[in-house]
């Protein structure tokens, strides 16, 4: 029996939900991206963590970062080479509730959610 999964954590939800072609149809089937997957992109190529950062702001190990990085990069490249309709939705996440107390212009990194709110 396999052990379940971790929750993994995501400091926000993105802005927009689906991505495709402009102007023309879309190849296909659309390209499920969890949500997980979407965090460890935003961390790992936009922010310039390193997977084992990643990892502790996400709350799992490093080598499922990285197996969580490499999904998410072959359904991103799927979805630019092929003309495919990509959509952010699901996975096992839990959102940080208190984004806007977070170092890093909103990122959470090393736990640091889990902090009280600076007093004003």
């Amino acid at each position: 029996m396999p052990r379940p999964k971790k929750c993994r954590r995501v400091c926000g939800l993105p802005a927009c939900r689906e991505f495709g072609p402009r102007g023309m149809g879309c190849a296909g089937e659309p390209v499920v991206m969890g949500l997980d997957e979407y965090e460890a992109l935003r961390l790992i190529d936009l922010e310039g963590l390193q997977q084992e950062q990643a990892a502790v702001q996400m709350g799992v190990a490093r080598t499922t970062v990285q197996a969580i990085y490499n999904t998410a990069r072959r359904k991103l490249t799927d979805c630019l080479v092929n003309g495919r309709l990509l959509r952010l939705q699901g996975g096992e996440v839990e959102v940080c509730e208190r984004r806007a107390y977070c170092p890093r212009a909103g990122c959470c990194l090393q736990r640091s959610c889990d902090k009280e709110r600076p007093e004003d």
